[in-house]
């Protein structure tokens, strides 16, 4: 792991630079915001084979996934603030840390030709020249701060969200973004390796959180835009870490989002999406609209917000920084900045109340856009409350174990599992659960309990009848331990250890 020096590895644009209170007039925050790029490998991963998949040629050097993380966070004062250029010049190193600065400064040039090409050579400087809120490896500000994971959508760089990521950690948060990298090249295929690929790279960036400081990783939200936006998604079904979610116009592909457990998120989640196609534009995308899995999450805190003067490029700035004056239609590029500017307010805000349970920003999205200063028409949510009760999976159920009992779990199951039938526990899942409440002091009713409903759930397992007779002879109670193991045996007449047990207690059982 290095840091990415720009003294000797970048060289800087020269054009004459401007303040700026920030894209989309977006406001800083109390804080002042730091920036660093950590150049660093995941090893768990493989990155490039034997043979490079581009050029053909053998590999030579660090084979492992490079991940180049950047990271906003609150600073202290001082220091000279980068330019987005700076942002732009990351890309150069991507993919490739060994990079000599003379191949920084010509894929740094390409860039702003390619620039340059789109938007013209006066206001591509500008923007390349804009000044930033953010000092280069500023020293970290005092205190603990929430963490914000970014997911670029397919292809998107790491400075995808430069901008939001200063507002973020202007107001307090840490932002972790890296490129959306394919699984063995530059470019991401959306497929199911595509969503593993990013949701690994989501994984890597929290582990590296703890690392840091500053990091307060009790309080850790996911965010993402387009492919970013669904694979988040993924992501916060597996890790527990997870307290909040952002999609930002998240891709919604069934073929991939039906893969999700819908009773596996339940953490609170924000959608913002582009205005809504017609039905004819949606038929002739080839768009299938039977399933949402915003609608089949039920146990979420789900507030789905559509900004109507946004197309789906919109919610990543580092696109719309690059938008021609032909790329805006009904809606001024004035417009749909300010509904950017909007988005970054509701994310900011979802998140206060969420992670930092900051009753201004429960208060905020509580009301009505337009009683929030959203211009009229411009905005509009819908939020769909979390189910009360327990939530119908193996942790759900644990956790209603733990409120009414043990000797509650045949009915409470019975319950559960008529909310949702893909919740089904075996018998091997059952008996491991039983010792395991077993090996715990204390637990050793409950493991009875456990193993209790273990046999009134599956009423031929000559196993689970064998370990209620082992709970129960632990506790003193032959009788009861006799029965069980006469059950197993007669469910399975092979069973040794429950003849041995029986011909050890039975006389025992007799002489009292």
């Amino acid at each position: 792991m290095r840091l990415l020096l720009s003294a000797t590895l970048l060289v800087a644009f020269t054009a004459t630079a401007h303040a700026d209170p920030g894209f989309a007039n977006l406001q800083p925050g109390p804080l002042a915001v730091g920036w660093k790029t950590v150049q660093q490998y995941d090893a768990s991963r493989t990155y490039r084979g034997t043979i490079d998949a581009v050029t053909g040629k053998a590999v030579q050097g660090e084979r492992s996934r490079p991940i180049q993380t950047l990271v906003w966070y609150p600073a202290r004062k001082g220091g000279e603030p980068v330019r987005y250029g700076d942002y732009v010049r990351t890309e150069a190193t991507d993919e490739a840390f060994e990079l000599t600065p003379a191949q920084v400064a010509a894929q740094a040039a390409t860039a702003r030709k390619e620039i340059e090409a789109r938007l013209g050579a006066a206001p591509a400087a500008a923007m390349l020249a804009q000044r930033m809120w953010a000092v280069r490896d500023a020293a970290p500000a005092a205190g603990k701060y929430p963490v914000v994971i970014y997911a670029p959508g397919v292809g998107g760089p790491g400075h995808e969200p430069a901008d939001l990521g200063e507002y973020l950690a202007s107001h307090g948060y840490i932002v972790i973004a890296s490129r959306n990298l394919g699984a063995r090249t530059r470019m991401l295929v959306p497929d199911s390796e595509g969503v593993d690929t990013q949701m690994r790279d989501i994984q890597f960036l929290l582990s590296y959180a703890r690392s840091l400081p500053q990091a307060d990783m009790t309080q850790v939200a996911v965010a993402g835009w387009s492919w970013g936006g669904m694979t988040n998604v993924f992501a916060a079904e597996r890790d527990s870490r997870i307290r909040a979610l952002v999609s930002l116009d998240g891709t919604r592909e069934p073929e991939q989002t039906r893969r999700i457990d819908p009773h596996r998120i339940t953490v609170p989640w924000l959608y913002i999406q582009r205005r809504p196609s017609t039905v004819s534009e949606l038929s002739k995308a080839g768009v299938e609209t039977s399933f949402s899995l915003l609608n089949e999450v039920a146990y979420a805190d789900v507030r789905q917000m559509v900004m109507y003067p946004m197309r789906h490029g919109d919610f990543s700035s580092a696109a719309l920084r690059l938008a021609q004056p032909g790329y805006f239609q009904e809606y001024s590029r004035a417009e749909v900045e300010q509904a950017y500017h909007w988005t970054a307010r509701y994310v900011l805000e979802f998140l206060n109340a969420t992670l930092k349970n900051d009753a201004a920003g429960r208060a905020f999205l509580a009301r009505a856009p337009i009683e929030n200063g959203v211009p009229r028409h411009m905005a509009s949510i819908q939020h769909a409350p979390a189910r009360p009760g327990p939530v119908p999976n193996r942790e759900g159920f644990a956790a209603a174990l733990a409120q009414r009992g043990f000797g509650k779990a045949a009915e409470l199951y019975a319950e559960l599992h008529g909310r949702n039938k893909a919740f089904v526990l075996t018998d091997y899942e059952i008996n491991n659960w039983g010792y395991a409440l077993l090996r715990q002091a204390g637990n050793v009713q409950d493991a009875i309990a456990m193993f209790t409903f273990g046999t009134t759930l599956y009423p031929d397992n000559a196993n689970l009848y064998d370990s209620l007779g082992e709970a129960q002879e632990y506790v003193g109670d032959t009788a009861a331990a006799v029965t069980s193991y006469r059950r197993s045996l007669a469910l399975d007449p092979s069973n040794v250890n429950a003849a041995t047990r029986v011909a050890k207690l039975a006389p025992v059982q007799a002489s009292r």
